[in-house]
């Protein structure tokens, strides 16, 4: 107690001379505008602190921008303070030493919006120089938020000392945009913008685009001002800029004539004109130009005079940077920047139909094994492709882990949808081959029967299919081209499905057997074949395949009863257009529809309907001209 009353006296009653330790004095020069802080007069100040090189002054930066530094009124010192039980704990600025006084005895200082900005700024130049990596990350988030020209030198003189690779990067790129834009001379300038032309980044698009911002000027000569061009407007646009800019006399509306026209009736007429004939424009304006010439009303801009002051004045585009010089080289760096972007748009709209193409690939392959085996019109595949979505749902509610479900989960649902199909086979479709009509309304209906059936078991509301933590974020090459590791996945799945159903196909007995039954049945049945089985376990085959891409499918798509109506349309599609039976075929058919419809969509975007909608009908006109598909069956059964 002895010792805590002590320093309570040391703190209360000491002179100023004896307190003032390395900032005090500091602070003390300065107390006026500490005290009493303004933007205009918080410079010097703030310089002094930056300079002075103390390492009290960053933390009495942040406590005086977060309005902790108080007064002492009796001899005007500055202490740190927050209020406690019994007044106000203070801090001393330099020792550190805390004491309780009475709250009547200090006075708040309460910086404004503006000096706690300045304030920040000169934070930032300690923030960069930090030991504290977080803090200096922190420092260059806010500069990149704001560029201010005036953090240009602290910047660069925290470069050199800077230990982290990322950040140092990063530090030197916001020099050169601070350069770029606000370099002491055109050359810099001019140096830091040329550096910028192979740059894509949104940050470095921004930066030139404000390099190159115009306003508009409208002149009667040649403006003394750094043209960027003329502006070419419709007419009444142009005319309605004048107006605004340079005063010039507004037309008339045909409102504003009637009620002029009807202020000044006299007898029933309106400068010598009847009103009752009134009754055409053309007669309305006659009798205004009338009243405007006996002074009652303002004259009438008439077609003749817009021209004359269109063809008087000129508006044109200035850049608001004079230098003719920097703007010339901000303009060629963004054409050059243009150029790459369009690149970029191009290999990223070329990913995304690659992605789309591994999509519909994988919807379709079962469905091309069995329509072109069999000639079924499984109008129920999409619901096997929602059964495999299912599937992984489940196996993930018993599973937590998501990658080691999702192992699980493939296999698995391969498995439900074989058998599932194989039943299908045998309970339905067996019974009515060479009947296609049947076949497709029986198969509707099973697809009608399992979309109720899923809806009863699950619910109507969409069940999540939780990708693995590995699989989370995209693989980015720029701020323009990127894909999901999803897709990417999903990409190499398909391709894994390529080559094992090319190895069952022209390495198995079973592929062997297949590719017989699929040229020539008859043929096949007589050399000891038995197409009944074959038939069965590649419907079965085919049912799989689609349950493992309702697994993948699930991944980044919702799992309802419904998903599988999705992809229907676009895998018989892609089977039709890429050759029926054909495994080359539906990956042909596959890219032809994937990168059609992104191409589509490009084009427009606001209209997901439309570009299907066009999609079809492409498809409509292409197996008109080519109705085999793009790679036609080969053999007997070509022909049939």
């Amino acid at each position: 107690m002895l010792r805590a009353l002590l320093t309570v006296l040391t703190l209360l009653c000491l002179p100023a001379a004896v307190l003032a330790q390395d900032l005090q004095p500091l602070l003390q020069e300065n107390q006026a505008q500490i005290a009493k802080p303004s933007r205009k007069k918080v410079g010097p100040v703030l310089d002094a602190l930056v300079g002075s090189g103390l390492p009290q002054a960053q933390e009495f930066l942040e406590k005086w921008q977060g309005k902790e530094v108080y007064q002492r009124q009796e001899d005007g010192l500055f202490f740190y303070a927050v209020k406690g039980d019994g007044g106000l704990v203070l801090t001393d600025i330099d020792s550190g030493e805390t004491a309780t006084i009475d709250a009547k005895a200090m006075k708040q200082i309460k910086p404004n919006g503006g000096v706690r900005k300045a304030i920040g700024e000169a934070l930032v130049q300690f923030q960069l120089s930090s030991p504290d990596l977080t803090r200096r990350q922190e420092a260059v988030t806010a500069l990149a938020r704001n560029l201010d020209p005036a953090q240009l030198g602290a910047l660069e003189a925290s470069i050199s000392g800077e230990t982290d690779a990322a950040l140092k990067a990063r530090k030197e790129q916001l020099v050169t945009y601070l350069t770029a834009r606000f370099g002491d001379t055109p050359e810099t300038r001019i140096a830091a913008i040329n550096t910028l032309s192979g740059d894509i980044r949104v940050e470095t698009r921004a930066v030139l685009s404000q390099i190159l911002t115009t306003k508009t000027l409208s002149t009667q000569s040649q403006p003394d001002a750094n043209v960027a061009g003329t502006l070419s407007l419709p007419r009444e646009e142009a005319y309605a800029l004048l107006v605004e800019t340079q005063d010039l006399p507004a037309p008339l509306t045909n409102d504003v004539i009637r009620k002029a026209l009807e202020a000044n009736i006299e007898g029933g007429k309106v400068a010598g004109v009847s009103a009752a004939s009134l009754n055409t424009i053309a007669a309305r304006n006659t009798a205004y130009d009338a009243l405007a010439a006996s002074g009652k009303a303002p004259a009438r801009v008439s077609e003749s005079d817009i021209t004359q002051a269109l063809a008087t004045w000129t508006i044109y585009e200035v850049y608001e940077d004079p230098d003719p010089a920097v703007t010339a080289a901000a303009k060629a760096a963004q054409d050059a920047v243009n150029t790459k972007v369009a690149v970029s748009q191009t290999a990223d709209l070329a990913l995304d139909a690659l992605s789309l193409t591994s999509i519909y690939f994988l919807a379709a392959i079962g469905l091309a094994i069995t329509f072109g085996v069999m000639g079924v019109i499984n109008m129920a595949h999409g619901e096997f492709i929602m059964m495999g979505a299912y599937t992984g749902y489940v196996v993930q509610l018993f599973i937590p882990n998501y990658t080691v479900s999702l192992i699980v989960a493939l296999p698995l649902a391969f498995a439900v949808t074989f058998a599932a199909g194989v039943a299908m086979e045998r309970l339905v479709i067996r019974w009515l081959y060479n009947r296609p009509l049947e076949t497709l309304l029986a198969t509707f209906g099973v697809s009608i029967a399992l979309q109720q059936l899923a809806k009863n078991i699950f619910g109507t509301q969409a069940r999540p299919l939780t990708s693995p933590g590995w699989l989370d974020g995209a693989l980015v090459f720029n701020d323009v081209i990127q894909i999901s590791y999803i897709r990417i996945a999903i990409f190499v799945l398909a391709l894994l499905f390529l080559a094992l159903l090319l190895f069952i196909l022209k390495r198995t007995r079973l592929g062997l057997e297949t590719r017989a039954v699929t040229q020539n049945p008859r043929m096949a049945a007589s050399m000891g074949i038995n197409p009944d089985r074959i038939k069965m376990l590649t419907f079965g085959l085919g049912s799989g395949i689609a349950g493992i891409a309702g697994v993948a499918i699930g991944l980044y798509a919702k799992v309802t009863s419904e998903m599988g109506s999705d992809y229907i349309v676009q895998s018989f599609m892609t089977v039709v257009v890429g050759g029926v039976g054909n495994i080359w075929g539906t990956l042909a058919g596959a890219s032809m529809i994937g990168t059609l419809q992104k191409g589509i969509e490009w084009l427009n975007p606001s209209n997901t309907l439309a570009a299907q909608t066009y999609m079809i009908l492409f498809i409509i006109l292409f197996i008109q001209f080519r109705p085999k598909g793009i790679v036609a069956l080969k053999g007997r059964a070509a022909g049939d």
